[in-house]
Order: C-alpha cells, then sequence, then structure tokens
C-alpha cells in the first residue's frame, strides 16, 4: 500500500533529515479521531530508582550509598516519599499542572538473564515471554482501532522498530541521514527553492541539523538539538493525519559513574517531552497521551562502579493532557532485603502490558476483548486502572 507524502507533513518533518542517531527511526501511523498517543523507548535499561527515587523508603542509602539522593541533595520532592531526579526539572511543571505522572515497581514479564535483546524484544512485542510474538503490540493495535477503513500509511524508508512492525502499514521516517549532499548539491536546491519561502526555510533548518550525524562524539548541546528536532518532527507529524508515534532515546546502560552519565539521557527525555507540547496546539495537547518505556530496571544496589547492573522493576512516564498525573503510582514492594526480587532487584508489582492496554483503551476505544486477545494475547486487563484521564 502506498500514498504521497503531503507537503504538510514533509515540511513538519523536513528539520530532522539528519538528527542524531542516537534516536532511532520514528515510526507512524494514520489514524481517525483526536487522540494521539505516543510510545519512547528508553534503550539501554534506565534506572527507575534514579529518575523517581523513593528517598522515604530508609533502605535506599543503604543499597546507595553514593547514589542516593534526598531534596537537600537537589532532589525534586514529588509526593513527600518520591522524588524527581534534579536533570528532569524542566518537567516540573507538567507535574505540577497534572499533566506527568510515574507509574513505579513495574516490569515486562521478563526476568531470565536480563539481556538487553530478549527484554526489548518483550517489551516491544508484548509477549508473555522471549519470542512469544514476531510482531509489534502497537502495530497489532492498529487492527483493532474503530473506524480501519480511513487508516493511511506510507513507508518512508527501509525499517521500522519492532513495536510498530506487523502486518499492518505504519508509515517510517528516518532520522538518519543516509544520504548525505554535497555542498554543491545544497546549493542548487537553495536555488532551486528559493522562492518557496515556505520550503526555504525548512532547507536551512536541515542543513543547521546536518552536524548532529555525527552526535554520538558531539557535545550534550548537540545531541540534546538531535532530540528536540526528533520530537518536532513527530509534533507535525500529530499535527497532520497521524495518531500514534513511537520513536526510541538510547544511552540508559549505566553501568559505570552512574551520577553523571544519568543526567544525559534524563535531559534528552526531558527535552522530548517539553518539544512535543511546545509543538502541538493545546487542543492537541490536551488529548495526546506520552508513555515512555523501558526494557528492565536496574540493580537496587549500586556496584563497585559507581553505577548500577541490570535488574527488573523500574518506572514508566505518563505525560500529555490525556493522562491523569500529578501522581506516582505504585504498589510499593519497599526495598528491605527480604521484599528484593532475588535479593538484588525492586521487585515489580505491576505488568507494563497494562499500563499499555489501558492507555489503548482510553485513546483509541479498543475493546478489553482485543486487547487481551490480539494486542497482548493472554493477558488478563484489569479495566479499572486509572492512568488515564477520564
Amino acid at each position: 500500500m502506498t500514498s504521497d507524502i503531503n507537503r504538510r507533513a514533509f515540511l513538519s518533518g523536513a528539520c530532522c533529515l539528519a538528527a542524531s542517531p542516537l534516536v532511532t527511526p520514528v515510526s507512524f501511523a494514520a489514524m481517525p479521531g483526536e487522540n494521539r498517543l505516543v510510545t519512547i523507548v528508553l534503550r539501554g535499561a534506565m534506572d527507575g530508582l534514579a529518575l523517581v527515587q523513593p528517598y522515604g523508603d530508609p533502605a535506599l542509602r543503604l543499597l546507595r550509598p553514593k547514589l542516593a539522593l534526598t531534596p537537600e541533595d537537589g532532589l525534586l520532592d514529588l509526593d513527600g516519599f518520591f522524588g524527581l531526579h534534579s536533570a528532569a526539572a524542566d518537567l516540573m511543571p507538567l507535574w505540577k499542572a497534572g499533566e506527568l505522572g510515574f507509574v513505579h515497581a513495574t516490569s515486562t514479564p521478563y526476568r531470565a538473564g536480563r539481556s538487553h535483546f530478549d527484554g526489548q524484544d518483550m517489551l516491544e512485542s508484548g509477549g508473555a515471554a522471549v519470542k512469544d510474538e514476531r510482531t509489534g503490540w502497537l502495530n497489532r493495535a492498529i487492527a483493532s482501532i474503530p473506524r480501519a477503513a480511513d487508516r493511511r500509511a506510507i513507508d518512508v524508508t527501509t525499517t521500522a522498530e519492532l513495536i510498530l512492525s506487523g502486518e499492518n502499514p505504519v508509515d517510517v521516517w528516518s532520522t538518519r541521514a543516509d544520504l548525505a549532499l554535497a555542498e554543491d548539491e545544497q546549493a542548487f536546491f537553495v536555488r532551486l527553492y528559493r522562492n518557496d519561502p515556505a520550503f526555504a526555510a525548512a532547507m536551512r533548518e536541515a542543513a543547521e541539523t546536518d552536524m548532529l550525524s555525527d552526535v554520538v562524539h558531539g557535545t550534550d548541546k548537540t545531541r540534546n538539538a538531535g532530540i528536540q528536532s526528533v520530537a518536532k518532527l513527530t509534533a507535525g507529524m500529530l499535527s497532520a493525519d497521524h495518531r500514534i508515534a513511537s520513536f526510541s532515546i538510547n544511552g540508559w546502560d549505566t553501568h559505570l559513574g552512574q551520577a553523571r552519565t544519568f543526567k544525559r539521557p534524563v535531559k534528552d527525555l526531558t527535552a522530548a517531552i517539553t518539544t512535543l507540547k511546545a509543538n502541538l496546539s493545546p487542543a492537541m495537547w490536551r488529548r495526546t497521551a506520552i508513555l515512555a518505556i523501558t526494557e528492565f530496571g536496574r540493580t537496587a544496589r549500586e556496584n563497585g562502579s559507581e553505577g548500577t547492573d541490570h535488574g527488573t522493576g523500574g518506572v514508566a512516564i505518563l505525560a500529555g493532557g490525556a493522562v491523569a498525573g500529578g501522581k506516582v503510582y505504585r504498589n510499593w514492594p519497599s526495598l528491605s532485603d527480604s521484599d528484593l526480587l532475588d535479593g538484588r532487584d525492586l521487585k515489580p508489582t505491576l505488568d507494563l502490558r497494562q499500563l499499555a492496554a489501558a492507555m489503548l483503551r482510553q485513546q483509541f476505544g479498543i475493546s478489553a476483548r482485543d486487547l487481551e486477545t490480539a494486542v497482548f494475547p493472554g493477558l488478563s486487563f484489569d479495566t479499572s486502572a486509572a492512568y488515564l484521564r477520564g
């Protein structure tokens, strides 16, 4: 199935022709209706105990004598028990407005091995075990959304992430610069479209972000600009014909020197969320839900390299005008030795698929039966979930 990219979508995304390779291809699905859903996959196992710290649990300081923070250390208090890492300070206005929330002690069913590859497979496929499902849960959800005849999709580049891969067609706009233009070629396009102000402006912005192709070795400022470009592209697509978008942010594997290395991806995530809000109209933002998820959490104990290793339980981030924010949702198991999973990890008390299913039901009206059979086979969906606005 093919169709043309409309001019509005192109101009919305032109600034990202050469965006950061630390952000993987952005995938889109065109949907009817007014609600929007954005999933952000946090690759590398984001440490939920660092982002949303249970400083009110006395065991945290014992497990993390060098990494644990308190409000006196700059931790941003959320509810008297949990605090937000200071690198995410720009998200606090969303928290106060009820447009940001967290779901703690959550995980996919993945337990064995703590492999990034297997963990991401389960996160994106939505299966109960590794290799249970060969397609992505977000792709399977497309077929269950009402008014399916109105769907439109286009393949802009060569590959999609697993979460949106499957039989249902989706758009894929690669944020990698696979085709570099020489200076004379760039000058040709500038001359060709000099009488088209909108295209000329988009071309200039794309040229200015060309340096982002080498951002892996660049500065934090350069990397952050790449994240913002991807979020602007996503907002542009959502402002046009698309209702579902997904992209990834890398850099969460913090085995060494976590106090320093953790700040960079947190700032990336913060920039992505705030840029999405800034580039969506107030009316669209009110109908948008953002779900940021990771393959698994990290160990409750810090390691000898002042970092953390692969763990289990973690935190999911909710944002947008459609979420019931201003709250840390949790069934907290505590961090005492007797309550740790395998004596090392935060014990999950919520299946992450429940959260994803609740958002799909709220945003797109997918039935509980379809969620349990087609989207997340075998899941017993809890219809009383309170994660989104009613």
